[in-house]
């Protein structure tokens, strides 16, 4: 899942991006509204991590620029600011959650799985399909009750899979998805992950559409 976190802050974007990665999350870093403003694909980030108090202008103002776009991907505020004022502000201009600073990794971590449950419209934290289920939460998935050993890549292409289960998924789709903009890109990546994946949870379950993608049987 890919996140885009907009902070200003380099020693702070820093930590905060390794400690996001190391939960799986593959993430972008803006420096500036401007920088955010124009990122490419801002619509399929997973969720945004937004600072309010940016060198070019207002966080709350990128905000609005995005909702007022369309822009339905999760918002998160995390900011220094911490008065009542500034967050009903924030909640009122679209945002999905406010967290100020300075905040728990585990409480941040736990407020984005919070936000993915919401948009997935369920409150549970496993995704299922027949005997398969996988708990992002919990960072683990099994087989007919039986534990999936999974690498990352592994885990984070189920994962993908799961949550767009019956999509037809490119190999860019899934690139996108488990890499960073910047990150090393290989296609034949994608058909090693899957076939490592196939021989763990079974060939049947995704299908190869030549010249399309890949699609997930539900």
């Amino acid at each position: 899942m890919r996140l885009l976190v907009v902070e200003d802050d380099p020693e702070l974007g820093r930590r905060l991006s390794e400690r996001l990665r190391g939960a799986d999350f593959a993430v972008e870093l803006a420096a500036s509204r401007s920088e955010a403003e124009e990122w490419p694909d801002v619509e399929r980030m997973a969720a945004v991590i937004l600072d309010l108090g940016l060198p070019d202008g207002s966080g709350l103002d990128l905000l609005r620029h995005w909702r007022n776009r369309r822009v339905e991907t999760p918002i998160l505020i995390l900011t220094a600011r911490g008065s009542w004022q500034d967050k009903v502000e924030g909640l009122n201009a679209g945002a999905d959650d406010f967290v100020v600073k300075p905040v728990r990794f585990e409480e941040l971590l736990a407020r984005l799985n919070a936000l993915f449950r919401r948009q997935q419209g369920t409150r549970a934290t496993a995704l299922t399909a027949g005997d398969l289920t996988l708990d992002p939460l919990a960072r683990n998935a099994a087989l007919a009750g039986a534990p999936l050993a999974l690498s990352r890549q592994e885990f984070r292409l189920l994962h993908l899979f799961l949550r767009r289960a019956g999509q037809v998924l490119s190999q860019t789709d899934i690139l996108d998805d488990l890499y960073a903009l910047d990150d090393e890109r290989e296609p034949n990546t994608v058909e090693v992950l899957i076939g490592r994946l196939r021989r763990k949870i079974g060939r049947e379950r995704i299908t190869t559409l030549r010249g399309s993608g890949y699609r997930f049987e539900k």
